[in-house]
């Protein structure tokens, strides 16, 4: 009788593993069926071509264009030069930005060897080492959020302090791969609590068309040039603001996702040729046609938009002449 009942125990959990079987492997089959679909339903639509890849080392420094570059999640890299991993800060950790001090726009910090190249008008030539382990690190405020930044040393401070003609210490800081970034919903509530970025205002990459640019110049006395708005990629073949509508793209390996437009500030008065605001221009003529729909008011304030600040869903490698493609479901 016992040996009876295992026999059915034993015939029932044969079952009940032939059930489970089976209902995994229909799981299995359907997410299949499910991804393949999925991936069936995603279309690319080609949109415009990469016309100029654009890094500032330098938060508010000038643009150093490159024909190639790494998208990683925290923005462009190209060789040891990463986008906006350098900032000059108060001697109390603040940031120093073109805001305060436009002619910073006139500032290149390049990388060469493993040493940081920093020039300006009518200075000698900085080299220093780009790791200096031995320096303090400071804590640095961007807006009112806390990062970290290592500190580059007495030799730059000096430097920063004789071409800025300041009566006041600056230090120059750099963000290294161990350090705590920003999270982006610090900077912006829109962005995921688990992205994060290092100097930059927001996000870690910013989207801007020629045509957009040409359209703001067609509008003013004098044209201006894509460097003034300080994006990473230049889009080129697209109409004016076509941006505004591109949730996700593909360029060459890299997506990328919107996640707002970028409000511009006063910073866009600098001229990036001669380091001089006139806390005007082009910001008012902006601000006359490029405000954003009344329900964003709490977002974007009174600030005009021009461009598009993108996360990073896939990194990978992009350069000059690559297609830009929309991607739909």
């Amino acid at each position: 009788m016992e040996t009876w009942e295992a026999v059915k125990a034993l015939s029932q959990n044969n079952k009940l593993t032939h059930v489970l079987v089976g209902t995994a492997a229909a799981a299995v089959l359907a997410l299949g069926v499910g991804y393949k679909y999925w991936r069936k339903s995603e279309t690319h639509v080609r949109v415009g071509v990469v016309s100029q890849l654009l890094i500032h080392p330098l938060k508010s420094g000038k643009a150093a264009s490159v024909p190639l570059a790494e998208c990683l999640k925290k923005g462009l890299k190209c060789g040891e030069m990463q986008d906006r991993h350098w900032m000059v800060v108060t001697e109390d950790g603040h940031m120093v930005t073109g805001r305060q001090e436009p002619r910073l726009v006139l500032v290149s910090l390049t990388c060469e060897g493993g040493q940081v190249c920093l020039n300006g008008p009518d200075m000698a030539e900085l080299r220093f080492p780009i790791e200096q382990p031995n320096n303090a690190v400071m804590d640095c405020r961007v807006f009112s959020a806390d990062i970290q930044g290592r500190d580059c040393g007495d030799q730059a401070s000096c430097w920063l302090v004789r071409y800025l003609q300041a009566d006041k210490t600056f230090r120059l800081v750099h963000f290294e791969p161990q350090m705590r970034a920003r999270r982006f919903v610090e900077a912006e509530p829109l962005y995921s609590q688990k992205k994060e970025v290092v100097y930059p205002d927001c996000g870690p990459v910013m989207l801007l068309s020629e045509a957009s640019v040409k359209d703001l110049s067609g509008k003013l006395d004098k044209d201006v040039t894509v460097e003034r708005f300080r994006p990473n990629i230049v889009i080129d073949d697209c109409e004016a603001f076509a941006e505004d509508s591109w949730d996700e793209i593909q360029i060459g390996s890299v997506r990328l996702r919107r996640v707002m437009s970028c409000g511009r500030c006063i910073f866009t008065t600098v001229d990036p040729e001669t380091g001089i605001i006139n806390r005007k221009e082009p910001l008012e003529t902006l601000k006359s046609y490029r405000q954003c729909k009344p329900h964003e008011k709490h977002i974007y304030k009174s600030a005009p938009l021009f461009g598009q600040l993108l996360s990073v869903e896939k990194t990978g490698v992009m350069q000059v002449g690559d297609h830009v493609y929309k991607i739909s479901r």
